[in-house]
C-alpha cells in the first residue's frame, strides 16, 4: 500500500447492546453521534461516532449468523477490526494475494453508497482483522 494514498478510516468495535454502547461513548466520553444505520447487507446495526479524520463504528449484529455475531460469541465485546482506506483496493488485492496474503473475501463487497471493501483474516495479519476500504470513486 502506498502511505500517500492510505489512511485511517474506523476502528470498529463489537458490542452487544447498541444504546448502552452510544450512551458511553456520546454521553460520557463526549464524541458526536453522527448517525445510526442499519447496514443489511451485513445484518448490523452501527453507530457512527466521528473522530477526527476517521470514526468510531459500533457495530451491534443483528442476526446470530453474522460474523460479528460469532466474534461477539468467542471473544465478547470490544474492538473488532481496523480499516484502511486505500486509494484502488483491486490493485491492492492483486498484491496481497501475489504475497500469500488470506482474505476473508476475495472479492470485494460493495455499499450501497458505492464503497468496495475486503478483509485481510488475521492469520495473516498478527492476530488483527484488518478491513480495506475504498470509498466511492466521484467523477
Amino acid at each position: 500500500m502506498d502511505n500517500s494514498n492510505t489512511s485511517l478510516n474506523h476502528l470498529a468495535i463489537a458490542v452487544t447492546d447498541l444504546d448502552a454502547a452510544i450512551a458511553f461513548y456520546r454521553d460520557v466520553l463526549g464524541l458526536p453521534l453522527d448517525r445510526v444505520e442499519d447496514v443489511q447487507e451485513e445484518k448490523s446495526k452501527v453507530a457512527f461516532l466521528p473522530l477526527g479524520n476517521s470514526e468510531i463504528e459500533l457495530v451491534q449484529p443483528t442476526s446470530e449468523s453474522t460474523g460479528v455475531a460469532k466474534w461477539l460469541a468467542k471473544h465478547g465485546p470490544g474492538m473488532h477490526h481496523v480499516a484502511i482506506q486505500v486509494e484502488n483496493l483491486d490493485a491492492v488485492i492483486a498484491r496481497l494475494t501475489a504475497a500469500g496474503i488470506e482474505l476473508t473475501n476475495p472479492e470485494p463487497r460493495q455499499k450501497a453508497d458505492g464503497t468496495r471493501y475486503t478483509f485481510i483474516h488475521p492469520r495473516s495479519a498478527f492476530g488483527v482483522l484488518i478491513e480495506l476500504y475504498q470509498k466511492e470513486i466521484r467523477d
